[in-house]
């Protein structure tokens, strides 16, 4: 099958820091060619692949401080794509939503993995406006707003089996923060949780410049009053393995809808158990009593933490194996493509009670 794979262009493929989408871009591009399709990467220049690269800027546009306006990039972008469409069978867009317009013509050929929150009024009009667009969620959670959308099905994300390495004893001890400094992800509970415990506290994490204020008159202030606590910044794919693998668990403290949350299986993929809160899409993530363990309090996160570091990492291993594979989701995303090369897709009723994915048809 030939397949392009359209990528954002704010990260390389994969990212050299943070990137979540495109990591499992990545991580998909060099499964479907392993398995031995015939794949196209559009991306940033400064992408790595087996697949073949179009490149459709320089470089990751986050990391380079001469762009101010990443839009004229995407058109670049899409008039690439525009070009050569006809050259593949499916076209498989990562890149939210300013392509839908252009691929009208030939949308029964394309599918659109939608990364982000869909919680959004602006959003009702527009997939109102283009219903007939296919479109795939990374959680059942995720599409609970929009259920005039054309989704073909739920596909969970799925990591490479030795991406992160399984760690089977923590050396350090600490509890373990990794994501985005921002309100709605909530580092400030990570620290309560840490604080009330009396447990050390590593956060990993990105600052964007929107979030500076919060970081400057927030985060870091309570950070710094506790000597067990500490900011790693960033962590590239080597450094997230020891953070992850050395920690005794990961809290995943959100207070918003969270579309998917991949942080919680590369947690799982090194053996750390999850302590998440229940919102959006962590009970299709997180087995609880398993994995790790799903609260809806910090007086919860405090209560199961111990617990939580007791548990059998081989199990919560074992649980990432089972479900959150790069072939597992590889496979269900070549049975899209293959249903998407028979006929149009219908839009499919949202499965009120379902909460794993499965191929629906």
């Amino acid at each position: 099958m030939k397949i392009a794979q359209i990528a954002p262009l704010a990260e390389s493929v994969p990212p050299q820091l943070y990137g979540g989408t495109e990591r499992i871009v990545s991580y998909l591009t060099e499964e479907l060619v392993r398995q031995g399709h015939d794949v196209t990467l559009f991306a940033s220049g400064d992408s790595v692949t087996a697949a073949e690269l179009v490149p459709c800027s320089k470089g990751a546009l986050r990391l380079d401080p001469d762009i101010r306006d990443p839009l004229p990039y995407y058109l670049i972008l899409l008039e690439e794509v525009r070009r050569r469409a006809d050259e593949f069978d499916i076209l498989h867009f990562h890149i939210d939503l300013l392509h839908f317009p252009l691929i009208r013509p030939f949308a029964h050929r394309t599918v659109t993995t939608l990364h982000g929150r869909l919680d959004l009024p602006d959003l009702v009009p527009f997939y109102q406006a283009f219903r007939e667009i296919p479109v795939v969620p990374i959680s059942n959670d995720q599409r609970r707003p929009l259920p005039m959308a054309n989704w073909v099905t739920t596909i969970h994300h799925g990591l490479p089996l030795d991406a992160l390495p399984f760690s089977p004893s923590p050396t350090e001890g600490y509890l373990a923060f990794l994501g985005r400094i921002s309100p709605e992800k909530r580092p400030d509970r990570a620290i309560e949780i840490a604080s009330r415990l009396n447990m050390p506290l590593k956060i990993a994490a990105k600052v964007d410049r929107a979030e500076k204020a919060y970081w400057d008159n927030v985060i870091a202030p309570m950070i710094a009053r506790n000597p067990n606590f500490e900011y790693v910044g960033e962590v590239n794919d080597r450094t997230k393995a020891e953070f992850l693998g050395n920690a005794c668990a990961l809290l995943f403290p959100i207070d918003w809808p969270e579309p998917f949350g991949l942080v919680m299986i590369e947690a799982m993929s090194c053996g750390t158990p999850v302590i998440a809160f229940r919102h959006g899409s962590v009970p299709e993530v997180v087995d609880h009593g398993v994995s790790g363990f799903i609260v809806d309090s910090v007086e919860e996160a405090v209560e199961f933490v111990p617990r939580a570091c007791e548990m059998s990492r081989a199990g919560v291993r074992r649980r990432f194996e089972e479900r959150f594979t790069v072939d597992r989701m590889a496979t269900d995303y070549v049975a899209v493509y293959e249903r998407l090369l028979h006929h149009r897709l219908p839009t499919v009723p949202f499965p009120v009670e379902a909460t794993r994915a499965t191929i629906i048809g």
